[in-house]
């Protein structure tokens, strides 16, 4: 059984992983990750696919996003899902801050 931890928002390394596109992340465990996306207006996320199920929610900001044909504008509160293997996109069109969890576990991730 996997042991309890916490996690100190100062603990982790904020990861640029496109210009304006910056991801911490918070926790990972056994069975899922969970990590903060921050962008700035304009940043975007160029469409990509994994295996993971990825989830998450918008805390602030708006953004686009595409996932397979689907397109939505997205603001504080609204949700996503994105099953495995699935083209999406991001582009912030405010600074927005998204909160996601990844399952199975993003271990490219983990250590960061």
């Amino acid at each position: 059984m996997p042991e309890p931890r916490t996690r100190r928002y100062a603990e982790t390394n904020p990861i640029e992983m496109f210009p304006g596109v910056v991801r911490r992340t918070l926790v990972s465990g056994a069975q899922l990750t969970l990590v903060e996306i921050t962008l700035s207006p304009g940043a975007e996320v160029p469409e990509h696919t994994h295996p993971h199920e990825q989830a998450g929610t918008v805390d602030s900001g708006r953004i686009h996003m595409r996932i397979g044909t689907l397109e939505r504008e997205l603001a504080p509160g609204d949700s996503y899902l994105i099953p495995g293997e699935m083209p999406h996109y991001v582009r912030a069109l405010d600074a927005a801050r998204l909160v996601e969890v990844f399952s199975p576990p993003r271990v490219e991730f983990a250590n960061d």
